[in-house]
C-alpha cells in the first residue's frame, strides 16, 4: 500500500478547496455526528438512538455504562463500580474492554489503538458530553474497523452560539465522592471558543483488609476549542476548529476479587495483597476540524487527529507463585485470615503501555435530489508499546508490603503492536416515494504488525521477531425503510460484519459475519416505540485473551477462532409522556432478549470460553435485560426513578442449567434522582445510585468475585449563565 501517497491525497482533498456561500452556518456539526443535526431518527434504516444532554444530566451519571443501558441491544459488564474501565458490547459481540465496538468522540476513533490493540483502557468522559449517538446494524458499516455490533459516538461540548454562556456544577456524596464540572464559551461573527473542566473523585466503597490505604480514584478532564469561520455571505462558507484535550487518572483498582466465603461475609472488602494496586493514565488529544460548503448541494467535512495515551496498571499478578485464577486468590484470602507462615510472596506487574493513534479523514456529502450520497476516506496509524516488568514483594504478618527485588523495565512484556490502514466507503440514500433505500460499500486495506524483543533484550538492541497480517476486505450493506403512514415505518437490512485479526496471530482468520435486522417504528403524539429483530450469523468469531478476562501471562495476546456462532434477539424501546393536572409523567421502557449458540466444538485458553462444545451459549450475555424509567415533572421540580433488571448469565461458555460456580445471578437495581429549580439559573439535585443498597456480583474472573457499587447518595448544585 502506498500510505504516504494516500495521506497526501487526503490532505489535498481536505484543504485545497475554495469556499462557497450558504446561510446554514451551523451545518458543520453534521460531519462530527452520525445522524446530523437535520437527520430524523425515524428514517434511519437500523437501530439508531440518541441520548440527549437532558437524558445524560437526568441522573448525572459519570459512568458511561449506566448511561448506555437506556439503549436496547447494549450489554455492559461492571467491574470497578464507577465505570473507570467500561466493558460495553452490542448484540452479543462480547463486552471485554469494549473491544468489539467502534468508539468515537466527535466522529474520530477514540480507543487508544483501535486497529492494533482495540481494548479500550481509555474511554471519553461521558459526563461532559452533550449527546451520545448509538448506531447498530446495517447503517453502522460506515464506521469501521469493527462493523458487526455497532458504534458509539460521543459529541463533546460545542461552542455556544451566543456571546457568552456557561455553567458551574458541584456535587458531593458518600464514600468521598466529589465532582466539579464547569465550562464557558461564546462566539462573535467570525471567532468562537469554549473551555471545559471536568473533575471527579471518590475514596472508594471497598476497604482493604488490615490496611488504611484507599481504594478510590481521581480523574481530570480538560477541553478547549477555538473556531474560525468566514462571513455567512462569503462566496464559500468555511469553518476551521482546533480542539485540544487533556485527561489523567489515578485509581487504586485491582483484578483481585473475593472468594465465595469472603463475599458472603464482607462484600466490600479487599485482600491486603492488593494494597499497592494502582492505575495511572494520561491522555492527550489534538484535533483539527474543517468544514466547507462547496455549493448548495455539496459539502466537505474533514478531521485530522492525534491521540497520545499512556498507562501503567501496577497490580498483583501472582500470590505465592500462583496466578490469581490458579490459587493465588485463595492464598491471599488465607493470609488475611491469619493462616500464614512468616510472609507471603506477592508479584506486582507494572502493566506499562504507551499508545499512539493518528490519522486524517474526510467525508463529501452530495445532495442529488433523490440521492443523498456520502463519499468517505480515512488514513489511520496506531500502535501500542508494551514495556513491562515485575516487582517482587513480601507481605509480612503485620500486613506491610516490603520490596524484595525490583524488576527491570522491559523484562516482562517488551513489544510493539502497530497498524496502518486505509478505509474508503460510499453510502447512497435513495428516496423512491415511501421507500428509502440505503446502499453502502466499505473498503479496508490494513497492515497489522508485531515487533517483539522478548524478555531478555530490554534495551532493544537486537532485531526483534516480526509477525505481520495484511488484510484487505470489501464490506457491502443494504437497508431500507418503508413508510406505511406518517406514524408507522418498517425497516430491514443486511450487512457483512468484520473485525481484523490481532497482531502476532498470523494463523488467526478475520472475524466475519452476516448481520440481519427487521423491525418497525411507530410514533404518534406523545408515544414513540420500536421493535427490531436481529440475527448475527458468524462465519468466524474472535476471542481475545487478555488479563482482564483472567488469562494467564503465557496466553495474553493470543486470539482464538471460535468458528461459527449464531446470535439473535429482539430489541424493544417505547416511551410515552402523560399529562396530569400540570404534572408531566414521562415513561420509558427498554428491553432486550438475546439467544446465542456456538455451532462447533473447540478448545481455548480463554477463561470465559475454555473448552467449548457445540450448542454452548456465549458467556456474559443475559437472555433478558429490561430498564424502566418513570419521571414526575412539575413547574420547578422533578423526580425520576430508574429500574434496571439483568437476567442471570453464565461466566463460562456452556448450556443447560448454570452451576453456582459459573453463574451471575439476576438482579434489579434502582436509581433515583430529584431536582428543584431555585430560579432560571440555579438548580439543586439529589441522586441516589442503588437506592435499595442491593449487594450483587458483577463478574467472576481470575477465580474470584467482583462486586457492584452499593447505595451512594450525592447532592449537587448548578449555576448556568
Amino acid at each position: 500500500m502506498q500510505f504516504n501517497k494516500s495521506l497526501l491525497a487526503l490532505a489535498v482533498l481536505a484543504f485545497s478547496s475554495q469556499a462557497f456561500a450558504d446561510d446554514k452556518a451551523n451545518d458543520e456539526i453534521e460531519h462530527l455526528t452520525i445522524f446530523g443535526s437535520e437527520q430524523v431518527l425515524n428514517n434511519v434504516p437500523g437501530s439508531a438512538h440518541l441520548v440527549s444532554q437532558e437524558e445524560i444530566e437526568k441522573f448525572d451519571f459519570s459512568d458511561i455504562m449506566r448511561t448506555l443501558t437506556t439503549v436496547p441491544g447494549v450489554y455492559v459488564l461492571e467491574e470497578d463500580g464507577y465505570g473507570l474501565r467500561p466493558n460495553v458490547g452490542m448484540r452479543g459481540t462480547g463486552q471485554n474492554r469494549s473491544e468489539k465496538v467502534t468508539i468515537m468522540e466527535d466522529n474520530v476513533l477514540a480507543a487508544p489503538a483501535p486497529y492494533a490493540a482495540p481494548s479500550a483502557y481509555y474511554f471519553p468522559t461521558s459526563g461532559r458530553m452533550q449527546q451520545i449517538e448509538v448506531l447498530k446494524g446495517t447503517s453502522s458499516a460506515m464506521y469501521g474497523p469493527r462493523t458487526t455490533g455497532g458504534v458509539v459516538n460521543l459529541l463533546s461540548r460545542q461552542i455556544p452560539d451566543q456571546d457568552l454562556a456557561g455553567a458551574i456544577k458541584l456535587s458531593a456524596g458518600q464514600d468521598g465522592f466529589a465532582k466539579f464540572h464547569a465550562y464557558a464559551g461564546g462566539q462573535s461573527d467570525n471567532v468562537g471558543s469554549v473551555v471545559e473542566i471536568y473533575r471527579y473523585q471518590a475514596d472508594g466503597f471497598k476497604d482493604i483488609n488490615h490496611s488504611d490505604r484507599g481504594t478510590g480514584f481521581t480523574k481530570n478532564d480538560v477541553l478547549a476549542k477555538v473556531k474560525f469561520n468566514s462571513d455567512s455571505n462569503a462566496d464559500y462558507y468555511q469553518e476551521l476548529e482546533f480542539k485540544v484535550k487533556y485527561a489523567d487518572e489515578s485509581s487504586d483498582e485491582t483484578y483481585m476479587g473475593l472468594t465465595d466465603a469472603d463475599y458472603a461475609q464482607n462484600t466490600y472488602s479487599r485482600y491486603s495483597a492488593s494494597q499497592l494496586d494502582n492505575m495511572s493514565t494520561e491522555h492527550k488529544q489534538f484535533q483539527v476540524n474543517h468544514y466547507i460548503q462547496l455549493s448548495n448541494d455539496l459539502s466537505l467535512g474533514t478531521s485530522a487527529y492525534y491521540n497520545d495515551f499512556s498507562r501503567n496498571w501496577y497490580k498483583v499478578s501472582k500470590v505465592g507463585g500462583k496466578s490469581l485464577g490458579s490459587g493465588g486468590i485463595e492464598l491471599a484470602a488465607a493470609f488475611d485470615q491469619g493462616n500464614n507462615a512468616d510472609y507471603l510472596a506477592v508479584d506486582i506487574k507494572a502493566n506499562n503501555r504507551a499508545y499512539l493513534s493518528q490519522g486524517i479523514q474526510t467525508v463529501l456529502d452530495a445532495d442529488f435530489g433523490d440521492h443523498q450520497v456520502k463519499f468517505g476516506a480515512r488514513y489511520h496509524e496506531d500502535e501500542m508499546d508494551r514495556f513491562q516488568w515485575v516487582d517482587k514483594y513480601e507481605l509480612a504478618t503485620n500486613y506491610e508490603m516490603t520490596l524484595a527485588s525490583a524488576g527491570v523495565p522491559g523484562t516482562d512484556s517488551n513489544r510493539i503492536d502497530s497498524a496502518k490502514a486505509l478505509a474508503l466507503y460510499v453510502h447512497d440514500e435513495i428516496t423512491l416515494g415511501d421507500f428509502i433505500i440505503n446502499a453502502g460499500l466499505r473498503y479496508e486495506d490494513m497492515t497489522i504488525e508485531r515487533h517483539d524483543w522478548g524478555k531478555s533484550d530490554s534495551a532493544r538492541t537486537a532485531a526483534p521477531s516480526h509477525k505481520e497480517n495484511d488484510v484487505e476486505v470489501i464490506l457491502p450493506s443494504v437497508a431500507l425503510t418503508y413508510k406505511i403512514s406518517e406514524e408507522l415505518v418498517l425497516l430491514a437490512g443486511v450487512q457483512e460484519g468484520f473485525a481484523p485479526p490481532a497482531p502476532g496471530n498470523e494463523e488467526s482468520d478475520n472475524e466475519e459475519s452476516m448481520n440481519y435486522e427487521l423491525g418497525a417504528r411507530y410514533t404518534s403524539g406523545a408515544f414513540n416505540g420500536e421493535a427490531i429483530y436481529f440475527y448475527s450469523d458468524y462465519e468466524n468469531m474472535h476471542g481475545n485473551c487478555t488479563a482482564s478476562q483472567g488469562c494467564d501471562d503465557d496466553n495474553i495476546g493470543n486470539q482464538y477462532n471460535a468458528g461459527e456462532v449464531d446470535v439473535n434477539g429482539l430489541e424493544v424501546k417505547a416511551g410515552y409522556a402523560f399529562e396530569l393536572n400540570n404534572v408531566r409523567v414521562p415513561v420509558d421502557l427498554t428491553y432486550t432478549f438475546t439467544e446465542s449458540e456456538f455451532k462447533n466444538s473447540f478448545s481455548s485458553n480463554l477463561d470465559t470460553w475454555g473448552d467449548v462444545v457445540t450448542g454452548d451459549e456465549l458467556p456474559y450475555v443475559p437472555e433478558n435485560q429490561l430498564q424502566l424509567t418513570v419521571g414526575v415533572e412539575g413547574e420547578q421540580w422533578g423526580t425520576d426513578l430508574l429500574v434496571r433488571y439483568s437476567g442471570e448469565m453464565r461466566t463460562t461458555a456452556g448450556q443447560g442449567s448454570i452451576s453456582y460456580a459459573e453463574q451471575i445471578d439476576s438482579r434489579t437495581i434502582v436509581d433515583m434522582a430529584a431536582y428543584y429549580d431555585i430560579d432560571s439559573q440555579q438548580q439543586v439535585k439529589l441522586t441516589i445510585d442503588n437506592l435499595f443498597d442491593k449487594e450483587y456480583m458483577t463478574s467472576k474472573t481470575h477465580g474470584s468475585i467482583m462486586v457492584g457499587k452499593p447505595q451512594t447518595v450525592s447532592l449537587g448544585y448548578s449555576y448556568s449563565f
